[in-house]
């Protein structure tokens, strides 16, 4: 069963394709990460699926789903979940007030605005149970903004995973991670269950093929490759334009 399907995507910015006549489909489950040259497309091809930036052309099913339309909060509401480039937690308040906050805004009675939270024990078990896991606990009471960058990276895709997302699309999870950072994130991914797919954009190898089933490759908006992770390793075009090899 295909978890997203894109088809024949664009986005122009004036005279500029950003994004040119793009089309896949990724099954439920699956692990695919998206690689290619700064420039080539691959952010403003998740604004796209996520709807932060309104298709030129094409369309996005989401689970069977057109939603090529559809706007970011209601996508949200539909089972995805989006790890950003840059860290967007609340950095001025508190781990716990951070967590509380996501898992409640996808309720249907998040409107509810001036009623205490410990009407919502249900909420504040899970925030609980995702901040133990992610080793944040001791720390809920840390303004965010004290953190280190690796632990506010692991909180903002914990958080996104807390949500129980069908379809979960990390930007650049690696960016400004140490080894051993890094090698925490492919260790959280590699360890999702089956039924929540992962879309990643990422430019570290470690982690590109680490937690890759299948990998495509953008150049200039469009596709030139998409395969197994040793079909794009052995493709020379990939060789010459991402990793910077001739033959």
């Amino acid at each position: 069963m295909e978890a997203l399907r894109v088809e024949g995507l664009s986005k122009n910015f004036g005279g500029v394709s950003a994004v040119d006549n793009v089309s896949f489909s990724v099954e439920v489950g699956e692990r695919l990460v998206i690689i290619g040259p700064n420039g080539a497309g691959k952010t403003t091809l998740f604004n796209l699926i996520n709807g932060q930036l309104p298709a030129t052309s094409g369309r996005i099913h989401f689970l069977g789903e057109d939603i090529t339309t559809i706007p970011t909060h209601r996508r949200a509401h539909r089972g995805q979940a989006r790890a950003f480039q840059i860290i967007s937690l609340f950095l001025n308040l508190s781990v716990l007030d951070n967590g509380l906050l996501a898992l409640h805004g996808t309720k249907p009675y998040r409107f509810k605005l001036f009623r205490s939270i410990n009407h919502y024990k249900v909420i504040s078990d899970k925030v609980q149970d995702t901040l133990r896991a992610l080793e944040l606990w001791e720390k809920r009471d840390e303004l965010v903004k004290n953190l280190s960058y690796g632990e506010q990276r692991r909180m903002e895709i914990g958080l996104g995973l807390a949500l129980q997302p069908k379809l979960l699309l990390l930007d650049e999870p690696s960016a400004g991670l140490t080894m051993e950072e890094c090698s925490g994130i492919i260790d959280m991914i590699k360890n999702l269950g089956s039924d929540i797919t992962v879309v990643v954009v990422d430019h570290d190898m470690d982690l590109v093929f680490g937690v890759a089933e299948r990998i495509i490759v953008l150049h200039y908006g469009q596709i030139i490759a998409d395969g197994a992770p040793e079909e794009i390793q052995a493709d020379p075009r990939v060789r010459e334009i991402y990793l910077g090899i001739e033959e």
